[in-house]
């Protein structure tokens, strides 16, 4: 198994991405394709880890300022590299915590749409009561969708929660402004008869339900998806951020949280995004994890491991099959 990781990208540099990966191959057994300038990351490499990566050079980066078409013509980049060797099957999945448009784009344009899929989706997991996650779809690569394209990430969402999750049922609920079958938008009332087809829709959910366990996978456009992804996320820091305040303005809140470490410790790993790594980009004849740019070591660890899971879970052909089991 050959997993790619673009290199060059995230904001913190080089160092945190390569030092995910060999955390990776401690525990997996599979080559570490770095991409990018061989004069930064072979200094990174280890001599311990030289037979396990190799490094494919690259001299180009797509930054965060730039728009995401400009990397279709630039071919030497760390991404458009990555990418064409996916396209060749020289690696079996990319893993980015760059540009998440460029690489939305050049996979669209490069490997392509599976077969019945109008438009890829990003999906991304949320924090629940019970501990485990949910998977809301889509988190931001469509802004505009039609009922077809919800449908679709109905039916791709369900195939990961149900292979990578590991939910034996997963639910999907169409994320809506009220739970009654005649709320929401044109868009979405057709979209709720299409997912019918699907014998895991339960309907209509709301904003609450992605936290209360009640549901597994959500249903939603990306314009929607990315500001539910964006405000839980500015919460969860928030929560954090008053937390440290309260505790800090008196000496009995400083003594007491001795006693809540555990407690504060698990509560940061149920909201932290590194627990999980990246998002995985569904639709594309290929294997796409698309990371935080603040991806940190654990992060980046946990989405190559995610990247191998949809590999060893054959989630592409299972998308295929359901899509042609539940037409609409």
């Amino acid at each position: 198994m050959r997993i790619a990781v673009d290199a060059m990208g995230g904001d913190f540099g080089s160092l945190p991405l390569v030092e995910g990966g060999l955390l990776a191959l401690e525990e997996s057994n599979f080559t570490l394709v770095l991409v990018g300038d061989k004069n930064i990351l072979t200094p990174l490499v280890p001599s311990n880890f030289s037979s396990k990566i190799e490094i494919v050079h690259c001299s180009d980066v797509i930054t965060m300022k730039e728009g995401a078409t400009s990397a279709l013509k630039r071919k030497d980049s760390s991404i458009y590299v990555a990418m064409e060797m996916l396209k060749d099957r020289k690696v079996d999945a990319i893993v980015s915590a760059g540009h998440s448009g460029a690489t939305m784009s050049l996979a669209t344009l490069k490997i392509g749409r599976l077969k019945g899929i109008s438009r890829p989706a990003i999906c991304t997991l949320m924090p629940r009561i019970d501990g485990k996650k949910s998977l809301v779809v889509d988190a931001g690569a469509n802004v505009d969708c039609k009922p077809e394209n919800l449908f679709e990430f109905g039916v791709m969402g369900y195939e990961y929660a149900t292979a990578i999750l590991k939910y034996p049922q997963a639910r999907i609920g169409l994320l809506a402004n009220g739970e009654e079958e005649c709320k929401g938008n044109e868009i979405t009332k057709t979209a709720f008869d299409f997912l019918k087809n699907h014998p895991n829709f339960v309907g209509n959910v709301e904003g609450n339900n992605i936290f209360d366990s009640s549901i597994e996978v959500i249903v939603c456009d990306g314009f929607t998806g990315n500001v539910v992804l964006k405000a839980s996320e500015g919460v969860a820091d928030s929560i954090v951020y008053l937390l440290r305040h309260y505790i800090k303005s008196s000496p009995m809140g400083i003594f007491g949280s001795l006693f809540m470490k555990k407690v504060f410790k698990k509560l940061k790993k149920q909201v932290d995004y590194a627990e999980y790594g990246g998002a995985p980009l569904l639709g594309v004849d290929g294997n796409v994890i698309i990371c935080h740019g603040k991806s940190n070591a654990k992060a980046m660890k946990n989405a190559i491991f995610q990247a191998i899971a949809t590999i060893e879970n054959n989630i592409n052909d299972r998308i295929l099959q359901a899509l042609h089991q539940y037409k609409i």
